[in-house]
């Protein structure tokens, strides 16, 4: 044998090692690209974890960089960790697989978004990245709709975000709040899954419908709460998109109204303003502006004078 490089020599006495006590290296390992075992070596020193990526990289086809994207955004600690009533409400093998389903949080970083964000702005952009949000899902999720109507009692009613799971067989509810966790979502969704469940389950064919409730924040024990007293399979899990309190907002608004109203124009001069009270900008007490107010500004920087462009600035310095 010829041609062999010493970095490769190097990850085979590494594998070696790695499943010294067995035979014959596990089958999903042995299933998979020499690339991704490379992966598997660098990036992990427990067996078990190396294993469980092993297994997910097989099933579900990642590529080396899909593999190394995962590794690195926990997929393994996020998967089954959201708090659901899973065990209340399902017949106990059919709970453990639907919790493999709900992770917490989820990780949407590829969207790209930061600052304020809308609710709708979030589910338009899970739509426009609709592989990549899949992919995050988990195994097996097919995309049904979007705003899916439903007419209840002449009234009508939209779920966010309406998937299928595959291997599972079940359709699942995911509503989107922007903001922190409150008791009457978990009555909202419980309703759009009961409908799910009646309107387009089939009992013979299908698993019961269930819901994931994703937010930016929650208090578990509120939760725990509003779960327990839900009569509908559902989970609460994070989104992972960061937005700020209303209190936050209208913090953000007031200063930029008093920005413009001094006339600061870049952010060096933003930051430039010195005399909070109690010294929380390091000033001297007073209600004067710094030196840098003064400077004239730079074509780079200019900071349209008006409020709301001025919030979009601060929350990007």
């Amino acid at each position: 044998m010829s041609g062999l490089s010493r970095s490769n020599i190097h990850y085979m006495r590494q594998m070696a090692a790695a499943w010294s006590e067995s035979a014959v290296v596990p089958q999903p390992v042995g299933q998979l690209p020499w690339g991704h075992v490379r992966v598997l070596l660098d990036k992990l020193d427990e067996r078990d974890a190396r294993e469980w990526y092993a297994l997910a990289a097989v099933a579900e086809g990642w590529s080396r960089n899909v593999l190394l994207n995962q590794i690195k955004g926990r997929a393994r600690d996020r998967a089954g960790a959201a708090p659901s009533n899973f065990d209340l409400t399902l017949p106990g093998e059919d709970s453990e697989l639907a919790a493999q389903i709900a992770k917490d949080p989820y990780v949407f970083d590829f969207l790209g978004l930061s600052g304020r964000v809308a609710e709708r702005e979030l589910e338009a952009a899970l739509v426009a990245r609709l592989r990549d949000t899949l992919l995050e899902l988990g195994t097996g999720f097919a995309f049904v709709g979007q705003q899916v109507h439903l007419d209840v009692g002449d009234d009508d009613y939209y779920i966010d975000l309406l998937f299928f799971n595959i291997p599972q067989v079940r359709y699942v509810v995911v509503e989107l709040k922007i903001g922190k966790f409150e008791p009457e979502f978990a009555g909202k969704l419980g309703f759009y899954i009961a409908a799910v469940d009646d309107r387009l389950r089939n009992p013979a064919r299908h698993a019961p419908t269930v819901g994931i409730l994703m937010c930016a924040d929650r208090n578990d024990t509120v939760v725990r709460y509003a779960l327990g007293g839900a009569a509908q399979p559902m989970a609460v899990a994070g989104d992972g998109v960061p937005v700020l309190s209303l209190k936050g907002q209208y913090l953000l608004l007031l200063l930029g109204c008093l920005i413009s109203s001094l006339g600061l124009r870049t952010p060096a001069d933003i930051r430039g303003i010195r005399g909070i009270p109690g010294g929380a900008c390091g000033g001297d007490g007073g209600y004067g502006v710094g030196h840098t107010a003064a400077r004239a500004p730079r074509s780079a920087d200019v900071v349209p004078n008006h409020p709301e462009t001025v919030q979009t600035t601060l929350l990007k310095m």
